[in-house]
């Protein structure tokens, strides 16, 4: 799996940016990428050195709507996340804007 594949898109939350002020960043990742795997893709992607990955399957929310008189039901989709954290001192941009530290 290429580096590109296994790094899905960084998460922008309120949470993800108060962890990046303690070097810990947090990606959306491919379901089945292990965490030797999100280790070599975010040193690749962001030439940084990572110390630690913790990763997560959040499972996807059950939703129900009523249009029209008729009431529906949906799920969002499931996804893995991954918390990476990097060396002391080091500090991950994203297209040249560092969105985690605003």
């Amino acid at each position: 799996m290429d580096a590109r594949d296994v790094i899905v898109a960084p998460r922008i939350t309120e949470k993800s940016m108060a962890e990046a002020l303690h070097q810990q960043y947090t990606f959306t990742v491919h379901p089945h990428a292990t965490k030797t795997q999100i280790r070599h893709a975010v040193e690749e992607i962001f030439k940084v050195d990572v110390v630690k990955v913790n990763t997560v399957n959040v499972r996807g929310k059950a939703r129900s709507a009523a249009r029209r008189g008729v009431r529906t039901s949906g799920k969002q989709s499931d996804f893995k996340k991954a918390v990476v954290t990097i060396k002391v001192g080091q500090k991950i941009e994203l297209g040249g804007v560092n969105y985690f530290e605003q």
